[in-house]
């Protein structure tokens, strides 16, 4: 019953296997290597069109390189109060861009609220020397609380970044569970809704480490060879993340795979939302399920085998939680099974 996170689970045996096919022989280095220029060009045919494609070794690489890229003096991005790059990156993303600053946007659902951030961008006009100056927008999808981002949502950030002429930037560490939920494209998900740079994560979904910075406009990329190099992560061995996004996509596994671990996710929402034990702290799309349960069972399951995380209440949601209540994260990955799930709720039960 391991529900702490989708890091928790190992890597998918299609991807393994790959790995020690491609761990024979001799490859070109530093990305020229057949299967690297492969991978990329199934990048171009998932998106739709042609993409620069830059493998990382973490989520906070690709995120910190991609807002790095984009940032001037003085520079400011614009991100979710509760996004995992403002209060998980211990300070990458300013680190890598040169000290540029993140700027917190409220917003419900873990989503940006398109008011509040038209007017958080106009507070840095351009000439505004001793403020600073905007630079780049990031929205996470999906969201830190499981929520996601409809298609149209993401087209009114896009359209406000676009009126200042703002990158949009996605961080897709569980991208093809916010995909599956929606039942979208890549391509609608993203440069089709204005998005310019995307985080894609498989490590949540199954890889072991792979993850890749996407850039939909080939003149933005100029520079991340250089910035992704200085940052110390341009593989030598490259064709080793390489070989898990050639398993990882060959017949739709990836989406394959998130679709497991969202009707798991599934399953322990429809579980608890019928206990008497426990109630669901909000309605969630992804693979996270956020619930609100007594100390006591909280207690007994982990007792029992149970791994997940208490969670810090949201500021907006303050009265959520009673004495003697704790709210829990619960996250289903690609190797979450039926009886682990329904073993967890006979916890609730117990």
């Amino acid at each position: 019953m391991f529900f702490a996170s989708d890091n928790w689970a190992g890597a998918h045996k299609s991807i393994a296997e790959r790995l020690l096919a491609a761990s024979g022989g001799f490859a070109a280095a530093y990305g020229a290597g057949d299967l690297d220029r492969k991978v990329e060009a199934r990048f171009s045919e998932i998106f739709e069109r042609e993409v620069a494609v830059f493998f990382v070794a973490t989520g906070t690489a690709a995120n910190s390189l991609s807002l790095a890229s984009v940032q001037r003096p003085g520079g400011i991005t614009f991100c979710h109060s509760e996004a995992h790059v403002i209060e998980d990156e211990c300070g990458a993303p300013e680190f890598f861009s040169g000290s540029a600053r993140l700027v917190a946007v409220d917003g419900e659902a873990g989503k940006i609220d398109p008011a509040k951030l038209s007017a958080k961008i106009a507070g840095f006009p351009e000439d505004a020397v001793h403020h600073g100056r905007a630079s780049a927008v990031t929205i996470t999808q999906a969201t830190e609380i499981g929520t996601v981002y409809s298609l149209p949502e993401i087209g009114e950030i896009a359209a406000i970044s676009a009126k200042r002429n703002l990158p949009l930037h996605m961080d897709g560490a569980r991208f093809a569970n916010a995909l599956v939920a929606l039942g979208a494209t890549p391509a609608e998900m993203t440069w089709k809704r204005g998005v310019d740079m995307l985080s894609f994560g498989g490590t949540k979904n199954g890889c072991w480490c792979a993850e890749a910075i996407v850039i939909f406009d080939q003149e933005r990329a100029r520079e991340m060879p250089f910035i992704r190099k200085r940052a110390a992560q341009l593989f030598s061995k490259s064709r080793f993340i390489a070989a898990q996004f050639d398993a990882y996509f060959e017949n739709g596994l990836w989406l394959d795979l998130a679709r497991h671990s969202n009707a798991m996710a599934d399953r322990l929402r429809a579980g608890i939302g019928a206990s008497n034990a426990a109630r669901l702290a909000w309605p969630t799309a992804s693979n996270e399920v956020f619930a609100v349960i007594s100390k006591g069972a909280a207690k007994t399951a982990e007792e029992k085998g149970a791994k997940f995380y208490e969670w810090p209440v949201p500021a907006a949601t303050s009265e959520l939680v009673s004495e003697g209540e704790t709210l829990i994260r619960l996250v289903t990955s690609f190797a979450t099974t039926e009886a682990d799930v329904d073993g967890f709720l006979r916890c609730l039960a117990a």
